[in-house]
């Protein structure tokens, strides 16, 4: 297994653990911060707003630069989310924190799923796929219970700390082992063509 697809895995499992990990750590955060849970429900709401102004967003600068580059963009701006988040001194800067962090949410995965599929052979592209997709799925089941438990014990701070560092983890990866490749723009993929055309890989690795 490539080394770059499982850093994909690894990055979408931290992606998925910050995303819904807040709601098991609502009352640590109300209670030092002094507000209503229902105020700081205001977390998952923010990082809604910040997957749905950012997929598009990100996606777009996506066409400008190589794929590469723009998954360090994307995990970069999730790691200063989750340090905001971590160390915010009041409420309304770890919100901003989180919408922050969620602006790579949606164009991670999209991008993502292209270079894992590029990653392998023809035959094993839908493996690949699911692979990364699967660090999601594993957020879920291991990652939001664990760091909901790391935030009860050792403070809801340290469960975005930690998110930080696993995608830290995949992000040292990508550089060595994840090939260069054009934008998806020059790549081909995205326009207009025949039903039979196709984006061959070929073309977009080099």
């Amino acid at each position: 297994m490539p080394l770059a697809l499982l850093a994909l895995a690894i990055g979408a499992f931290g992606i998925g653990t910050t995303e819904f990990v807040v709601m098991g750590l609502l009352p640590e955060v109300a209670a030092e911060f002094q507000v209503s849970i229902p105020a700081a429900g205001f977390l998952a709401t923010g990082y809604a707003l910040g997957v749905v102004l950012g997929a598009p967003l990100m996606t777009v600068l996506g066409t400008k630069v190589s794929r590469k580059r723009m998954l360090m963009i994307l995990m970069g701006l999730f790691i200063i989310g989750n340090v905001v988040t971590a160390a915010a001194p009041v409420f309304e800067v770890m919100v901003v924190g989180r919408v922050i962090a969620s602006l790579a949410h949606g164009a991670f995965f999209g991008i993502g799923a292209v270079v894992a599929a590029d990653l392998v052979a023809p035959e094993r592209k839908a493996g690949a796929i699911a692979l990364m997709f699967t660090g999601l799925t594993v957020a879920n089941v291991v990652g939001v219970p664990m760091g909901t438990y790391i935030g009860q014990n050792a403070g809801w701070r340290a469960t975005f700390y930690v998110s930080r560092r696993w995608a830290s983890s995949a992000c040292s990866v990508w550089p060595g082992s994840c090939p260069n490749s054009p934008a998806l723009a020059a790549s081909g993929c995205g326009r207009r063509s025949p039903p039979s055309a196709t984006c061959r890989s070929s073309s977009r690795w080099r």
